[in-house]
């Protein structure tokens, strides 16, 4: 039992610091019935998330799934220091508002794929604001400023003659406090917290408790599968996109990235996903997996019913290239009219940028009636004629009258 829990763990992680810690954490779990405490701090920034984002929350339910409670720290107090991680220099603190206002939309985001009923949600401020300085110094004497300058972003910023403010060295040191004070088994977090992270293995150690093992997962590239999943560059999948959005953009992932997307995407079982890699192995049409791998990002985030339609329109409107049975529709004033008469309501409704690049796409042959290409935005559009504009919408005009 532990060793398959292990499995499910590892699966897709990019490093996993005292394994031989957690196996046993996980043993005795099973033997008691205790469930490990798993600690995940928030960032107090509170992204839109998308799925480069819920990598880590993939994991912690995965985590809850197999009984163990997650315990999400959110850094009420550390916030206003400001996390240096990355940084070249001081991050800028957060007021009291604006981390109590953050945490509250990160937490709505979040129980989107957390179960609610397995999280326990912390403030780190209940404990960092009641220390002593005694205890703080005592804390501040179990590591060295030599340790600290180990930081690659601390290291970076000391050769450029860059300040460095001696508070941001209390911001890992809190964060690791933060792992004794909820008595945490295993931390979990991206590879641009393995300083932080291992210091609260340290310090644990240091306050004779059990250390907590230490969980690194990777970055999600986006669809392009070059470049980090960003919204600057276009290339993500949010989790609150609508199924059809997110249906077409993680058909477009390369084949090369297909097991990759099971792993950190969705809630796959290492064995399934051994039966998928023999199965590419072997020769499979990477596109029938890719449609396997779209439908299951989907259904994580929507119904059933939503999954299947997004299904049933790609393979229409994409594979089979037909009108699918369902569009969107947009009411205009007559029952006839130039395209250009609809530019404005086009634009207003989401279907092209601007009123210009709309233009310029049927002069590039981006926009079709009816599956047959526009020449001319003076084309008449008849109530009923479906649009398809660029690569992915589509649009029904109806007369509202």
């Amino acid at each position: 039992m532990a060793e398959h829990q292990m499995r499910i763990i590892k699966q897709g992680a990019a490093d996993l610091i005292g394994e031989a810690d957690l196996k046993e954490k996980l043993e005795k779990s099973i033997l008691t019935g205790i469930p490990l405490n798993i600690k995940f701090g928030m960032d107090p920034s509170a992204p839109d998330l998308h799925l480069g984002h819920a990598v880590a929350l993939r994991k912690l339910k995965q985590l809850q799934d197999l009984g163990h409670t997650v315990i999400i720290i959110v850094g009420d107090f550390t916030g206003k220091i400001g996390d240096p991680t990355g940084k070249s220099k001081g991050r800028k603190a957060l007021t009291d508002a604006e981390v109590l206002r953050n945490a509250q939309t990160y937490q709505e985001q979040v129980f989107h794929i957390l179960d609610r009923e397995k999280t326990v949600v912390r403030y780190n401020g209940e404990w960092l604001e009641l220390l002593q300085l005694d205890r703080i110094l005592k804390l501040a004497s179990t590591i060295t400023v030599a340790r600290m300058l180990e930081r690659d972003d601390f290291q970076t910023r000391f050769r450029n003659n860059m300040p460095i403010g001696l508070h941001e060295f209390f911001y890992p040191l809190m964060q690791a406090y933060d792992s004794v004070e909820i008595e945490a088994d295993l931390e979990l977090g991206g590879t641009d917290q393995t300083f932080n992270i291992l210091m609260g293995r340290s310090l644990q150690k240091e306050m004779g408790q059990e250390p907590q093992a230490a969980l690194f997962m990777p970055i999600l590239e986006g669809t392009d599968g070059v470049e980090k999943m960003s919204k600057s560059l276009g290339n993500y999948i949010g989790i609150y996109e609508d199924a059809r959005n997110m249906f077409q953009k993680a058909m477009q992932i390369p084949d090369g990235m297909i097991l990759k997307y099971f792993e950190l995407a969705t809630d796959i079982l290492p064995e399934d996903l051994d039966r998928i890699r023999i199965s590419l192995d072997n020769g499979c049409n990477p596109r029938d997996v890719k449609l396997h791998l779209a439908e299951t990002i989907v259904s994580l985030y929507h119904t059933p019913q939503e999954t299947q339609e997004a299904k049933e329109f790609f393979i229409q409107a994409f594979s089979k290239r037909e009108i699918p049975h369902q569009v969107d529709t947009l009411s205009v004033p007559r029952e006839q009219g130039r395209l250009s008469e609809y530019i404005q309501l086009l634009v207003s409704a989401g279907y092209a940028p601007s009123g210009s690049e709309l233009r310029r796409m049927v002069a590039q042959g981006g926009v079709s009636k009816n599956g047959n290409r526009m020449e001319s935005v003076d084309e008449i559009i008849n109530s009923g004629d479906v649009l398809k504009i660029g690569k992915r919408k589509f649009v029904k005009i109806t007369n509202q009258l």
